[in-house]
């Protein structure tokens, strides 16, 4: 009896057949998860990328404006229509602007103040408009939903309490004189 289950552990050991199903089973998942990571990252630096252009242009227009005050919502609908890619992105974009003065820096803080999906209130927490010759600094936070939730990377980011995730953009400028 043992002879005959030697003889077919010999025989199955011997036997290539299926092996290169078992190193695609060992594989395969290994190059899906970079795939979808890979997929995610790159989305991740594109809203980022599209969120900093938005906020350049629209930094570059109140900068060199007419010496108007600019409104909130002209700045952020300025960098909406500039960040190209950015899906929702009033509802989803908050800004925070406020004046400082050169001798005296005055920053934004160090917490970022982002809107969530559940928040219904003041979509601003400081927004200063600034006079003439004054430093100011602006920075803009979107949240969005990640495309792969359940995946590792966007797991290993910081999610408010509806899953979405942050991108921060910061900018500083001083108003023209008329």
């Amino acid at each position: 009896m043992t002879d005959i289950i030697r003889r077919m552990l010999r025989a199955f050991g011997r036997d290539e057949n299926g092996s290169a199903t078992v190193e695609f089973v060992l594989i395969f998942p290994v190059y899906l998860a970079l795939i979808v990571m890979s997929l995610e990252l790159s989305m991740i630096t594109l809203r980022q990328v599209m969120l900093e252009r938005g906020l350049d242009i629209a930094v570059r227009d109140v900068r060199l404006g007419t010496g108007t005050a600019p409104t909130h919502d002209a700045i952020k609908d300025r960098i909406c229509e500039e960040a190209l890619v950015i899906n929702e992105c009033s509802s989803s974009l908050r800004l925070e602007m406020v004046p400082s003065d050169i001798r005296n820096l005055t920053t934004l803080g160090g917490e970022v103040m982002c809107t969530e999906r559940e928040e219904e209130g003041a979509p601003v927490l400081s927004f200063t408009p600034g006079q003439q010759n004054q430093l100011m600094f602006l920075r803009a936070c979107l949240k969005y939903d990640p495309l792969f939730p359940g995946w590792h990377l966007a797991g290993s980011m910081e999610k408010d309490s509806s899953g979405q995730l942050a991108i921060v953009s910061m900018s500083a400028f001083v108003q023209e004189p008329l």
